[in-house]
């Protein structure tokens, strides 16, 4: 079953373009970067945290305990208009993400649990007035081992996300700026990626945002968890 999600918020495979239906957001151009992660990551990826290794042709990330932090490594980007994609798996971890940051913070996520997948605006300063921005979030029932496509579009102020047949989309200006790289993210023990792969993008002019979906439910006494 299908479900998707539209929202606006106030500050409202080569060198030919690939076909796209009114359901992508953005037209794929050249491909800029592609890694299967049948082995260990290339050294354009900087980690900054965690253990990330090479496991049955797939990328592994855990987080070390001492550490405090999740596990991250992070590829530059420098792209305004871009296409991603990735198969990850969960294999003991508590959550993964795709993270998308401009040179001055974190600008979008899709947020990986096996019990919720969460498409979200990332509060970009942190300790001033601007506020996260949740597009979606779907219950889901994630078992371990189970190999999950994710897809993410950002072209011009809109951002789709996609996780196997789930999709959100929602629109931002501080989605218009230059990037200045993607993320992987894992939180516990451990979760394998593959296949990852940017495109540059251009508007699909047929594209057509999806209807509303599921928000996420406040729980009163717990505190949000914190987006790295």
């Amino acid at each position: 079953m299908k479900t998707s999600f539209f929202t606006s918020t106030l500050f409202c495979c080569a060198a030919l373009q690939l076909h796209a239906d009114d359901k992508s957001l953005g037209l794929q151009g050249k491909l800029v970067y592609e890694n299967a992660f049948s082995v260990a990551p290339d050294s354009k990826w900087h980690t900054a945290k965690g253990l990330w290794e090479s496991v049955d042709s797939a990328l592994r990330g855990s987080e070390k305990p001492e550490d405090k932090h999740a596990a991250v490594t992070r590829l530059p980007l420098n792209l305004k208009d871009f296409i991603i994609e990735l198969e990850c798996k969960v294999e003991g971890g508590k959550m993964c993400s795709l993270s998308i940051n401009d040179s001055k913070g974190h600008v979008a996520r899709i947020i990986i649990t096996p019990t919720v997948v969460t498409i979200k605006r990332d509060d970009h300063d942190h300790e001033g007035p601007d506020k996260a921005i949740t597009f979606a979030a779907f219950p889901v029932d994630y078992k371990t081992g189970v190999w999950h496509k994710v897809r993410l579009e950002m072209v011009g102020d809109g951002l789709l996300g996609k996780v196997d047949e789930l999709s959100a989309f929602g629109s931002d200006s501080l989605f218009t700026g230059e990037k200045d790289n993607v993320g992987l993210v894992v939180g516990g023990k451990s979760v394998d990626f593959r296949n990852f792969k940017v495109w540059e993008a251009t508007k699909n002019p047929d594209f057509k945002a999806p209807p509303a979906g599921p928000k996420p439910t406040p729980i009163k006494g717990k505190a949000k968890p914190k987006s790295e």
